[in-house]
């Protein structure tokens, strides 16, 4: 059987992202899709949230904790936030789609996948 899994898709943050002089002053724009694979059973038997990922309190951090730092690379966003969701107990392994739209002329947006599963 398949993994369970949580999505958000659209998640949008803003924070200071890029390697140019032009891009330092200034917030960007940055789009995430996040899965995370989760065990959904225990949630579903019991209706209760501690039974599952409070999904809502980890885009929050998630949030936070991009828009208060400033970055060069998306990859470093992408691999900061993998950290941060295989912090969470019930999450076994996570996908991470994140686009900066505009980076590049004539293209709606570029971005990373990566994919990050917990060790041990």
């Amino acid at each position: 059987m398949p993994p369970d899994r949580i999505f958000v898709r659209g998640l949008v943050v803003r924070t200071v992202i890029g390697v140019h002089n032009y891009e330092r002053p200034i917030r960007q724009t940055l789009v995430l899709d996040l899965e995370f694979e989760v065990d959904l059973a225990p949630a579903a038997a019991s209706d209760e949230l501690q039974d599952t990922v409070d999904y809502r309190a980890l885009c929050e951090r998630i949030q936070s904790r991009i828009e208060s730092e400033s970055y060069g690379l998306i990859e470093r966003v992408a691999e900061e936030t993998a950290r941060l969701v295989l912090e969470e107990p019930a999450v076994h392994a996570v996908r991470i789609v994140l686009e900066k739209p505009g980076a590049v002329r004539h293209a709606r947006t570029v971005g990373v996948v990566i994919e990050r599963r917990r060790t041990g």
